[in-house]
């Protein structure tokens, strides 16, 4: 499967009563970058992230959404979105995101990422886009957008494609992880079958499995 980049977005200071960490800073509002962009293990160089304890780290470095998701919500709020207003580092079309299999790796301009985990939504985010009841409608809809790792460093920009060099044959997806963790119990099991998903989820799964 090949998608493409439709921006690539870099996060800037918003200081706002709703932003999550005690200095009322988040990195939340993240704008297209202009040209290629260097990207590390700790992300995209030039990225503000507000909440170093929630947000960033090897196993979310770089968080992608599909623009096709984007359009669903601006047909369910009356609004439209612009590239990165989700927080997303990566803005993709015609990348299944929700559908990647945790562990498969994208080539990305020079870079290589590889699928970790969705991205769970925080008052943060329902306070950026002033929609009090955002993060339930955002977790019934259940297309989180995916974090990624980096497994080598380069450089990316717009237009860049987006091609899946390698997927994991245990087939458990972005989507099936969002639903287990949220409105869908059931799934716990499967998460359990996907070794490249962050070991904090797998213990989770693993403890509400035992309770």
């Amino acid at each position: 499967m090949t998608g493409r980049l439709v921006a690539v977005n870099l996060g800037t200071v918003t200081e706002a009563e709703w932003a999550g960490d005690a200095s009322g800073r988040s990195g939340i509002d993240k704008r297209p970058a202009e040209g290629r962009v260097p990207v590390t293990s700790a992300g995209l160089t030039g990225d503000f992230i507000g909440e170093p304890a929630h947000h960033g780290g090897p196993d979310q470095a770089v968080y992608a959404y599909a623009e096709e998701d984007a359009a669903w919500w601006a047909a369910e709020l009356g609004r439209q979105p612009r590239p990165g207003v989700f927080g997303e580092n990566l803005s993709t079309w015609a990348v299944d995101v929700t559908g990647a299999v945790v562990g498969e790796v994208w080539a990305v301009g020079s870079a290589l990422l590889q699928v970790t985990k969705p991205r769970t939504p925080c008052r943060t985010f329902a306070g950026f886009w002033g929609v009090p009841d955002l993060i339930p409608r955002f977790t019934t809809r259940a297309a989180p957008g995916a974090y990624l790792r980096v497994l080598r460093e380069g450089g990316i920009g717009a237009g860049d494609p987006v091609e899946v060099v390698d997927r994991p044959a245990h087939g458990v997806t972005v989507g099936e992880v969002f639903r287990a963790i949220t409105l869908e119990p059931e799934l716990l099991p499967r998460l359990l079958d996907a070794p490249e998903l962050p070991e904090p989820l797998r213990d989770k799964a693993r403890r509400r499995l035992a309770g």
